[in-house]
């Protein structure tokens, strides 16, 4: 292959050489050989230079890269981008070779990468700085039928959630979260908060926590849209709720110990951009005990209440709520207009727990909204009892540090060859909205079926029956349907 590239170079010098005019001299023939000649050993070092470096890359890489220790292997290897365009030229030995010490020599720093619910985790070599991207795709499809009014017969789709975000450390104690929403095709900030960390003694911890805040209220109230065993949240989270609703601005200091924790939030509105007028301002506690706690078993009481002030030209009491689905907007429990009012005190209990594959919840709850010029108090009332039965043995998603639901643990993933976690679940529910001049009540029964494929992916189906009695609005009077909805969520 040599002799072939010389050969070929020096056809193409000689060629490439312009003819003489006349017969040449000795003295023009020597010059002309020793030109030649030095051409010639020119191309030579270059042609050995270029094959040399084709088989002496991982030599050099191998001198060059720092010894690996033995606990490095153990670290993930992180792909290495390919020399060459991979469409042009395939990596040949070499090249592997080079991309394996390279692999090698990150692992050896300490830089690392893991994978948890389907997104990587970020870890720097010194355990400084972590950093997490997140995300939460729940598409629903609901049909209505039954219903005495043709308007409120529909089917209709929607993003119940469309989220991207990210969250990360940096050190020990500090952290931070930052995520929006897009599902009603609007960019809409939900949690983005910065915080601190720290033990106060063994088995007793706190954080505090700065900036836009999920209200930590009631036990499905507390729990992410991602995590609710039912497509929508109870009656007691959706209907006794600050005026402002699930989130708000403000500071909220909590603290954890073996069986339990205790929050406070202090809070003005949501996120607005509007700074021409005061914030409302909402005091929110709650509290959770597990008196009972074991690997298997779990005992669950929790208590909460909030109070608000409403500011003028921010006094809107009217209440549009969810009874039986939340796709179908004519579908509502209604106060119809209300105004005047100058704040809400609510307050609510939860009692409840798991044993093996098996979890029942209670809550129930109460808000008083003040209303001007001496009238009485509006009042909403609403309770719900709630349960679930994992057929494939996992246990309840219950998360004893925050007493609420989360991410469940699947024992046998869908991805894995295993049938993945399937719950039936059940619940009843009532809301009614007092003491106004357009009073109104609904109930709503559903029996639900979810099949968690593994811990972050899911299908959900939950049939509704439901009754509303509303005297404002479009759809009064007395009327009852059936609401067949069904979601597919991905969390990260």
């Amino acid at each position: 292959m040599k002799n072939l590239t010389l050969g070929t170079a020096l056809l193409a010098l000689v060629a490439g050489t312009p003819a003489l005019a006349e017969t040449p001299s000795k003295e023009d023939l020597a010059e002309l050989v020793r030109a030649q000649a030095a051409e010639i050993a020119s191309l030579r070092q270059r042609v050995e230079k270029l094959e040399a470096e084709r088989s002496a890359p991982v030599v050099a890489a191998a001198s060059q890269a720092p010894a690996v220790p033995a606990a490095a292997a153990a670290v993930p290897q992180v792909a290495v981008t390919q020399p060459y365009a991979p469409q042009l030229v395939p990596p040949g030995p070499a090249e592997r070779d080079v991309e394996r010490v390279r692999a090698a020599a990150v692992a050896a720093s300490g830089v690392s990468t893991e994978w948890g619910a389907g997104l990587p985790v970020f870890h720097s070599a010194d355990g400084m700085f972590s950093f997490k991207p997140r995300g939460r795709i729940l598409t629903d499809v609901s049909t209505t039928t039954g219903s005495k009014y043709s308007g409120r017969n529909l089917t209709t789709t929607g993003m119940r959630a469309l989220r991207l975000g990210l969250e990360g450390t940096v050190g020990t104690h500090f952290f931070y979260q930052f995520e929006t929403d897009f599902s009603e095709n609007e960019v809409d900030i939900v949690t983005a908060f910065m915080g601190w960390r720290n033990r106060i003694a063994p088995g007793m911890d706190y954080d505090v926590r700065v900036g836009h805040l999920f209200n930590d209220r009631s036990f499905e109230g507390s729990t992410g849209s991602d995590s609710t065993p039912f497509l929508e949240r109870t009656a007691v989270a959706t209907a006794i709720i600050p005026q402002r609703g699930f989130y708000g601005l403000g500071v909220m200091p909590r603290l954890f110990w073996k069986t339990g924790h205790a929050s406070l939030t202090v809070t003005g509105d949501r996120i607005d951009g509007d700074q021409s007028t005061s914030d409302n301002r909402t005091v929110l506690a709650r509290a959770h005990w597990n008196p009972i706690k074991s690997d298997r078993q779990v005992l669950h009481l929790g208590i909460w209440g909030f109070d608000e002030h409403l500011q003028p030209g921010k006094n809107v009491l009217t209440r549009n709520t969810v009874i039986g689905g939340r796709f179908n907007g004519a579908l509502r429990l209604s106060t119809g207009t209300l105004i005047g009012g100058t704040g809400t005190t609510g307050y609510g209990v939860e009692l409840g727990g798991y044993s093996g594959p098996v979890w029942l919840m209670g809550e129930a709850g109460e808000r008083h909204a003040r209303l001007d010029n001496g009238r009485p108090d509006y009042v909403t009332r609403a309770w719900s009892v709630s349960g679930g039965w994992f057929l494939t043995g996992d246990l309840p998603p219950y998360n004893p540090r925050l007493g609420s639901f989360g991410q469940p643990k699947v024992l046998h993933s869908v991805f894995d060859g295993g049938p993945g976690a399937i719950e039936l679940t059940a619940r009843y529910e009532n809301l009614e909205f007092d003491d106004i001049v357009t009073p109104a009540e609904g109930w709503a029964a559903t029996l639900g079926v979810n099949w968690y494929l593994n811990s972050f992916t899911r299908f959900q189906v939950n049939a509704i029956h439901w009754n509303t009695q509303n005297t404002a609005g479009v759809y009064t009077g007395n009327d009852n349907g059936e609401t067949l909805s069904a979601r597919v969520g991905v969390t990260f």
